[in-house]
This record gives C-alpha cells, sequence and structure tokens, in this order.
C-alpha cells in the first residue's frame, strides 16, 4: 500500500440498478416512470435556446421554487431544491445528522442511507422491520442523532400512516426526522401537513418517479424556514450552482401540468392493481404496495433463478442478494402491455 493511501476515505458505494445499453428490453428494475414527461417539459426541451448554457443559472432556482411552494401551499422560504432528492438527502445528512448520537433508520430501506453515514462519519444504527416489513414506532423512540425512513418505504413499497409517523416525530422534539416520500405520489397521504405542528421535521420529495424526470435530476425538501436555511448555508457552502438552467425550466412545466401529473400517476396505480391480482393468481406472495412497484416472493421458485431466467428473457427487475430479502424481487409498474410480457414470461419460468 502507497502511504497517501492511509488517508483515504474508504466507503462501500451505493450499487445502483442496471442501466442496459441495449434498447430492445423490458426495463422494470430502477421504478422509473413509463409514460414521457408532461407537454410543457417536451415543449421547452424543442425551443430553449442554447445561448443560453454559456451562463450560470439561477443559483437560487427561485422561478423552480415559486411553482413548488405554490403546488404544496408553503412559502418559498420552506422549499430546498437539489440535484435529486439524493442530492437533497446527502446535504441534509451533512446539515442536520451532526451528534456523536447514532442516526437510525429501518434494517430493510434505500440502501444509499448508510452509505451517506459512512461518507460523513455519522454513526447509525438500524431498527428491524417487523416479520410484514412495517415499522415499530417504539423502536424509534428512544436516544438518538436524528430520523430517515422513506414512505412508501424502499424495496418493500409499505406505506405507514400519518399517525404513526407523527407520533415518531412527537417522540423526537430534539432531532431531525426526515421522511423520505419517494413514492408517495402512488399511494398514501404526505407528511407535508405536519409541517405546521412540527419544526424538526424535514419531507423530502423527487421528480424521478411520478413526474417522469429521473434523467433531469429535481429533488427537493420541504421543511420549516430555519431548516431550509440551515440546508442552503451548506450548499452554498459546497456548490453554488447545483441545478443547471435547463432543469430548473422544465421543472417549473412538470409542476404546473397538474392534470397530466394526475392522469399518468393514476394510470400506474390502476396497472399496480392489476398486476397485484395476476401475481397473486401466479402464486406469488407480496406486502401491500403503495408505491409504483411490486415486492415479490414465489414459495416454490428462488428470487435469483426468476430474476435470471427474465434477464435471459431481456425483462429487468431489482434482486438484492442481501439478509432477509435475498428471496425478493423488485419489479416495478411499466405499461400494461410491459407488465403482459412479464406475465407471460413468468407463467412459462414457473411453469418449468
Amino acid at each position: 500500500m502507497r502511504n497517501w493511501e492511509n488517508n483515504v476515505r474508504r466507503v462501500c458505494p451505493y450499487v445502483p440498478g442496471e442501466q442496459p445499453k441495449d434498447k430492445d428490453i423490458i426495463k422494470l428494475n430502477t421504478n422509473e416512470n413509463p409514460y414521457p414527461p408532461a407537454k410543457g417539459v417536451m415543449r421547452v426541451l424543442k425551443d430553449y435556446n442554447a445561448d443560453n448554457l454559456r451562463l450560470y443559472p439561477d443559483p437560487s432556482s427561485e422561478e423552480l421554487i415559486k411553482a413548488l411552494a405554490d403546488r404544496y401551499g408553503v412559502k418559498s422560504s420552506q422549499i430546498f431544491v437539489g440535484v435529486g432528492s439524493d442530492d437533497v438527502i446527502s446535504m441534509a445528512f451533512m446539515t442536520f445528522f451532526n451528534s456523536d448520537k447514532s442516526v437510525i433508520f429501518p434494517d430493510i430501506t434505500y440502501s444509499f442511507y448508510d452509505v451517506w453515514a459512512e461518507v460523513y462519519n455519522i454513526p447509525y444504527k438500524t431498527k428491524p422491520l417487523d416479520e410484514n416489513f412495517r415499522i415499530n414506532e417504539n423502536d424509534y423512540i428512544c436516544e438518538n442523532g436524528g430520523i430517515i425512513f422513506p414512505n412508501p418505504n424502499a424495496p418493500t413499497g409499505v406505506y405507514e400512516s400519518l399517525d404513526k409517523i407523527e407520533k415518531i416525530i412527537k417522540a423526537n422534539p430534539d432531532v431531525i426526522v426526515m421522511i423520505d416520500e419517494a413514492y408517495i405520489d402512488f399511494g398514501g397521504e404526505s407528511c407535508i401537513p405536519l409541517l405546521k405542528k412540527y419544526d424538526n421535521l424535514l419531507v423530502i420529495q423527487t421528480f424521478s418517479k411520478s413526474r417522469s424526470m429521473a434523467g433531469a435530476r429535481i429533488g427537493f425538501a420541504v421543511g420549516n424556514e430555519r431548516l431550509i436555511k440551515y440546508l442552503n448555508d451548506v450548499k452554498f457552502s459546497v456548490n453554488s450552482y447545483t441545478m443547471n438552467s435547463l432543469t430548473q425550466k422544465i421543472g417549473v412545466e412538470a409542476v404546473k401540468d397538474e392534470s397530466y401529473f394526475k392522469d399518468t400517476t393514476n394510470r400506474i396505480i390502476r396497472t399496480r392493481e392489476r398486476a397485484k391480482k395476476k401475481l397473486l393468481e401466479l402464486g406469488f406472495i407480496f406486502p401491500d404496495s403503495k408505491s409504483n412497484f411490486i415486492f415479490v416472493s414465489h414459495p416454490n421458485k428462488s428470487a435469483s433463478e426468476i430474476f435470471c431466467e427474465l434477464k435471459n428473457r431481456k425483462i429487468f427487475v431489482r434482486y438484492w442478494d442481501k439478509p432477509r430479502i435475498n428471496n425478493y424481487l423488485r419489479i416495478t409498474i411499466g405499461t400494461d402491455k410491459e407488465m403482459d410480457t412479464l406475465f407471460e414470461a413468468l407463467e412459462d419460468i414457473l411453469s418449468d
């Protein structure tokens, strides 16, 4: 080992879902939206003057923040935007999780949380989900340095009620509680209304799923004005120009088209509910999903074998070889046509 390597910060990086180069596939492994962005987004992309790229973007993302504030009924000073919700959560870890006490989150959850904790040298502990993949709120009523979990959870798709979440927030007034709502638009109620009661709550959402803009990288947080100021102080100490001007403009258009947003999310919800019935007919078991994916297991064939067989048929789903979930697959909800092709392939695989 070279001497300089003694000072390298070493972490086990997050591993994203596979992004195959082949376009002749059915891609149900990264929870992308199967439908295109709103028409206003497409119009901006078509008419955008590329000469603007020589100029720095608005560092405050004022137009996008105002559109979000109007949409969610809060002040502009209560909105923070970043380059995808991953960027927002990373900034929030850096800003708010700074005590010597352990941050806590579920043992089965978004696998970036422990990576950020290790990158920023934040102590952390995980709390086990129960046998139904649900949070036990009493596990979070303890001394800690902060709390984060998704709702609905990833990769399980399980949604926890606002009553349960409020109990956790109320019991932890001295730390920041972050609720990662990447999938909230596909079922359940957002925690945003709880901001009127709790100044230690930060709600994080993304354009990647329900607004069909994973490639644009837009995420945002909603919180009280002091939390947002602290986040901006850190952001402007790291990089003042995190979001480019084109992304800001298409983000505004995506927020403005509420009708299209509701139409596409409802289409995904309808397909998800149909998929649940078909998967049950095929013998799969799964927790009830309120997201744009279903977390499935089959009693007669291993998840790893199904994963490989589907991949051979150019159908990509997500598999983790991890404790407690190594016999589960996460299947993103695609179009009805894509899902029908998946069901035919599963019937063939299970009949072998």
